[in-house]
């Protein structure tokens, strides 16, 4: 027997693994004699703007155990072992990360920061599960809205390709039927608010956002949660990014230009952010109709500064100072319609000699404050108080002589371009001297309790606003040497606004919110909210409901989330819903309100081995207490009075997808009818004693009865058959630092009615609003492509890149609005007010 274990042990020593051998079993008695130590790790996982991610997978190396991150980023994840682990944290379009637990931290709480892989190609495929199952989220990448062309370089430039635009000179947009006073902003959850007294999009400024500054974008185009304030139609919601280390860009422009700056203090307790901007729309403005001196311009200044006193506190103060100014010199416009009938054609121009100014100021500054406390693993209280101010002055003082009449378009003619045949002529004169003030205080409060699968938030705020309004504004219009309306006493003046209003509105708010999470698969979450409003100006106190709910069925093997809302809007009028046509104020007025439902679905697939998403929502939106108004360009006059109803339903379909090769592209699709009724709306038609309808034409007009018409269903102001949106991106193949983006818009015709009259409301039509941009641009340095040497004066840049843009590309002539001109027989004709023509911009970009 002895022999045997000789040969045994001679074979190991030749083999030379008798040390292998003798470790392997040393090892297994050594690990059965150890006691096996429990694990209980959990925490947090947020991106790098320190917002949760939902969805991400948590795992233990080499261990059959894991789990999944909640709506709050939060994982709790149990395990037994003898030694250090690896877990391991993974989540589509992040970068995987891996970090060891030791014993002794056994029972750890973590905050983990996934970084985003910025080689993923699935930019097109929502990289966070909660965003897909939210009903109504848009996801918008801020990165774009540089590069994006547009005469409005900004995060709603790029908000317009999904919601439709019909006005390239303003920032403001309307939502699923809604006018621009229907949807909400928020940086950093403070609300921010727009000028009030902008009557038309080259009187505007820069808008609000800095993109630069933007790290994340939340936008909600209906369906949005009981969190989210008071407004019926859309929810922005921006997060500004939280920098960890120096950094910055600088771009430059015919049009803006832009400075940023961000940084972390050395014991990474200290983040700032400074963002300074300058805009210039003269260039823009030079091809308008109206001929002049354009002299407008805009800047702000931006910061935000936040301290991590320590692991559970944070203080964070953010502030914004803008102004903006516009003056116009004008001399003279040339405005042309052509009319097509099966018995003639006609073109028709006006021809206007201006003499005087308009000057407009517009100042607005933001300041807020909070501060965060992680109380526990499970509670987050927040509390934030801000003021805002808003000052705005707008004098006017233009008179205007004009002629009217046919246009002679032969080229060959020595008239080519003059009016030949006069069909009336005239002078009128516009007047204004208002000044308006606004300061909104406000207090919050905000609170998060995670229990795992059911989170509950609540919020409540105080709200303090002071308004001084001061109005003088008229208009006198002379027609062939009589002023209109005529009179035998004098002169009369039309649109005669003069009035004095002061104000001030005690306002609270509040809402409770529980999200439920079925499963751990998360196939299944719903969200129950209410909210309350109430103000001490009429004493107006309502709720609202609202509830949404996703299903992700598990047994299909398409990657669809199915989801839909419902819920209460209601909309409190602030102090333009509450100004009536004569400038008296209706304090009385009701809060607009309507119930609304939406449902849709989300679907990932892939599209020409590409990634690709499709998104697809239908609504209907049924509203009553509506303050009817008329938009002219982007102003807005309200009737003041709850006094009709309304509805809007559509369906609205979004692709996300590379139709070239690392090339990410969006399209967007709406359908959508919008519908009005006044309450008590007629006008009345006069007969003779022949029975006829009296006109300017009929020779005899004495009245001797009348009828009475009740106005029916209309099309609302902001009504749009068709959206069609385009965000195209491609490149050469033979180097993809050289690339074109396109924008394309289209939106179908809509009404226009004539201000202050009952009979012709909805009477004009705006013919589509269709606009290509298209941008080209040159990738001079890029720090990803390989080092730089040490002495190159751009060692320290991460990118640089050059762009021209041509604005308008098939040079459309888009109407904004119309001008009323009568003739010498009293007839009134409609002339279009365009839009810019094409023009060219050239932009310079630098990142370091």
């Amino acid at each position: 027997m002895c022999h045997i274990w000789f040969d045994f042990i001679h074979f190991m020593i030749k083999k030379k693994i008798i040390l292998l051998f003798f470790i392997l079993i040393c090892s297994y008695f050594s690990s059965t004699a150890q006691q096996l130590k429990s694990f209980n790790i959990k925490g947090y996982i947020l991106d790098d703007n320190d917002l949760p991610i939902t969805g991400v997978s948590v795992s233990v190396l080499n261990k059959n155990t894991g789990t999944v991150s909640n709506d709050s980023g939060y994982f709790n994840i149990k395990f037994s072992s003898t030694q250090s682990v690896a877990i391991v944290f993974s989540h589509t379009g992040y970068n995987t990360l891996r970090k060891t637990v030791f014993p002794k931290n056994k029972n750890d709480s973590l905050i983990i920061h996934l970084e985003q892989d910025i080689t993923s190609l699935n930019e097109v495929v929502i990289k966070d599960e909660k965003a897909r199952k939210e009903v109504g989220r848009v996801e918008v990448n801020p990165d774009k809205a540089i590069l994006n062309p547009s005469p409005i370089s900004g995060i709603e430039s790029l908000l317009k390709i999904f919601v439709g635009s019909q006005n390239e000179l303003t920032s403001q947009y309307s939502v699923r039927g809604g006018s621009y006073d229907e949807n909400l902003i928020y940086v950093n959850d403070f609300e921010v608010f727009r000028p009030y007294l902008i009557k038309s999009g080259q009187q505007e400024g820069l808008s609000f956002i800095n993109p630069e500054m933007t790290g994340n974008v939340k936008f909600y185009n209906g369906g949005f949660q009981s969190k989210y304030g008071d407004k019926m139609s859309s929810v922005l919601d921006i997060t500004y990014r939280k920098p960890k280390k120096f950094g910055g860009s600088a771009y430059v422009g015919l049009l803006e230009q832009g400075l940023h700056l961000e940084g972390v203090s050395k014991n990474n307790k200290i983040t700032y952010e400074f963002g300074v901007r300058n805009r210039s729309n003269k260039n823009l403005l030079s091809g308008q109709t109206t001929q002049g001196n354009y002299i407008p311009s805009s800047s702000d200044l931006q910061s935000l500064i936040t301290w991590q006193c320590s692991k559970k506190w944070q203080m964070e103060l953010f502030a914004n100072f803008s102004t903006t100014k516009f003056q116009l010199f004008p001399q003279q416009a040339q405005l042309t319609s052509s009319v097509f009938t099966p018995l003639y054609t006609e073109n028709l121009g006006l021809d206007i000699y201006f003499q005087g100014q308009e000057k407009d100021a517009y100042q607005t500054n933001f300041i807020g404050y909070a501060i965060t406390n992680q109380t526990s693993k499970k509670l987050k209280l927040k509390w934030m108080i801000s003021r805002f101010n808003n000052n705005e002055i707008q004098n006017t003082d233009i008179t205007g002589a004009y002629v009217f009449g046919n246009r002679d378009f032969d080229n060959s003619s020595s008239t080519y371009g003059s009016i030949v045949n006069p069909l009336g002529a005239g002078a009128y004169q516009n007047f204004s001297r208002n000044t308006l003030d606004i300061t909104v205080l406000n207090a919050t409060h905000k609170g998060v309790l995670d229990l795992g699968k059911q989170v509950i938030m609540w919020g409540n705020s105080f709200e303090y606003q002071t308004v001084s309004d001061k109005i003088n504004q008229w208009t006198y219009t002379d027609s062939a040497g009589y002023s209109l309306p005529y009179s035998t006493h004098g002169f009369n003046f039309t649109d005669v606004v003069k009035t004095t209003n002061d104000f001030n509105l005690f306002r609270m708010t509040g809402y409770v919110q529980d999200n439920i999470q079925f499963k751990d698969s998360n196939d299944v979450t719903m969200q129950f909210g209410l909210r309350y409003n109430y103000n001490n100006l009429n004493n107006e106190l309502f709720f609202s409901p609202r509830t949404g709910f996703s299903f992700k069925p598990k047994n299909w093997r398409k990657d669809v989330i199915l989801k839909m809302s419902a819920g209460l809007y209601y909309q409190p009028p602030f102090y333009r819903e509450m100004r009536l046509p004569d400038g008296s104020l209706n304090k009385d007025l009701k809060a607009q309100k309507s119930w609304q439902v939406s449902t849709g679905f989300d679907y990932n697939f892939k599209l020409n081995n590409r990634p690709a998403r499709i998104s697809t929502e239908a609504y209907y939106k049924n509203l009553w207490d509506v303050d009817l108004y008329d938009q002219n360009n982007v102003s807005l006059q309200y009737f003041g009075n709850n006094n009709a109803k309304a509805y809007a339903m559509g369906v609205e379909t979004r692709l996300y997808t590379e139709l070239v090769k690392d090339a990410e592209s969006w399209i967007s699709f709406g359908v959508m009818n919008a519908m009005e009724k006044p309450d008590n709306m007629f006008f009345y038609q006069y007969l003779n004693k022949e029975d006829s309808i009296i006109t300017a034409n009929t020779t005899d007009k004495v009245v001797a009865d009348s009828i009475k018409n009740k106005i029916g269903w209309l099309r609302r102001p902001t009504d749009r058959l068709l959206t069609l949106g385009l965000f195209l991106q491609d490149y050469l193949n033979t180097n993809k630092n050289f690339k074109i983006y396109f924008n394309t818009l289209y939106g179908s015709n809509m009404p226009y009615s004539i201000p202050g009259n009952v009979r012709y409301r909805d009477a004009l039509i705006i013919e589509p609003y269709i606009r290509v941009d298209v941008g080209f641009s040159a990738l001079l340095l890029d720090k990803e492509t390989g080092p730089h040497r040490s002495h190159s004066p751009f060692r320290n840049f991460q990118s640089i890149w050059a762009s021209l843009e041509v604005f308008n590309l098939i040079d459309r002539q888009n109407t904004i609005s119309y001008m009323m001109i009568k003739d010498f027989q009293n007839n009134t004709f409609a002339m279009p007010n365009r839009l810019t023509p094409r023009m060219l911009n050239l932009k310079l970009v630098v990142r370091w």
